[in-house]
């Protein structure tokens, strides 16, 4: 859906040149929500800005549903952003007209015939659930209401693409989830690919299928958000997964194992759950098989999006030379072991 290809943008400032995108690649997949990460002035709004073409790439290509928008003229230009929809942070409603006139407003740009767009905006606001907010303006509107409103709009023209500029910045974590699960409904309902944008992880690890990760103005890290989650690959995704599911196990607890005499040995491991393993008595069967004790030291469960994801760190306490039979026997079951101390 999104082809993007060698992608850089400097902005001329008084006396410098600002580097905002430097050499960027990426490809997002039809009906995929695709997520990018980075810290503020990372880049990352300069891009989807880039894929509207609300910014002029210095250099670059950029198709989009296989065609290239970075040599289209005004006019051309114009239609193709008809099937891009946007939804922003702070919302961008016109506070002089109704919820309903707000969603009818790029249908009336587009000269759509006045029924036709009357029916696609009811539509339109069932969807996003506002059928009975339609006459009321967006100043008697809560915060995720007006960002439904947003989402609706963004809708009005059928587009193939929606972009999201970090659309749930603005809101409360219980709003922010709530319209989380209306685009997830939207993009299986409608097969719309969604590419958004977050400084924020468990918006990704919430929705998101794949993501990347921008830093300094360039691409440090694209995968499948699980493979992300469970082994990111630069320091910049390691400190984004780690603020929402901590790999690291406090110092304090390294020390807590408590010696044993010559005839039994610990292993402090940190064991990685992934999906259906998580939901198996994995731990329970290698106890009774290896006659074994475990103490749990620590642990962090979570899900990504529908999968179950987490870790556990434990004290396993038993016969030396059955330890490392019943630490193979989990890897055996497709759980990624790591040693952290030994005794």
């Amino acid at each position: 859906m999104i082809e993007i290809k060698n992608l850089s943008k400097i902005y001329a400032t008084t006396g410098q040149q600002v580097l905002a995108l430097d050499d960027v690649s990426l490809t997002v997949k039809k009906g995929e929500i695709f997520g990018i990460i980075g810290l503020s002035g990372a880049g990352k709004s300069t891009l989807i800005r880039c894929i509207n073409m609300l910014e002029k790439p210095t250099r670059g290509s950029i198709a989009v549903d296989g065609r290239e928008i970075t040599s289209l003229g005004m006019g051309e230009l114009r239609l193709a952003r008809q099937k891009i929809g946007m939804i922003f942070q702070q919302f961008n409603l016109l506070s002089s007209r109704t919820v309903f006139d707000n969603v009818m407003f790029p249908l009336e740009i587009a000269k759509v015939p006045r029924a036709e767009a009357t029916k696609r905006v009811q539509e339109l606001l069932e969807l996003v659930g506002l059928t009975d907010k339609a006459g009321m303006h967006p100043g008697q509107l809560s915060g995720g209401q007006k960002q439904r409103v947003g989402i609706a709009r963004a809708l009005a023209n059928g587009p193939k693409l929606l972009l999201s500029d970090e659309a749930t910045s603005a809101l409360d974590p219980q709003t922010t989830r709530s319209i989380l699960k209306l685009l997830k409904d939207i993009n299986r309902q409608l097969n719309l690919t969604i590419l958004l944008i977050t400084h924020d992880m468990n918006v990704i690890k919430e929705v998101c299928d794949r993501v990347a990760v921008i830093s300094n103005s360039r691409i440090v890290e694209t995968g499948d958000v699980l493979d992300v989650f469970s082994s990111p690959q630069t320091p910049t995704s390691h400190s984004f997964v780690n603020a929402v599911i901590s790999h690291e196990v406090p110092a304090e607890l390294l020390h807590s194992s408590t010696e044993r005499n010559g005839e039994t040995a610990t292993r402090l491991i940190r064991v990685s759950f992934i999906g259906a393993s998580a939901g198996k008595p994995l731990i329970s069967s290698m106890v009774r098989r290896y006659n074994v004790d475990v103490n749990i030291i620590y642990g962090n469960i979570d899900r990504i999006k529908d999968t179950p994801f987490g870790n556990l760190t434990l004290e396993i306490i038993g016969h030396p030379g059955l330890l490392q039979e019943a630490l193979d026997y989990l890897r055996g079951q497709g759980l990624e072991i790591e040693v952290l101390t030994n005794a």
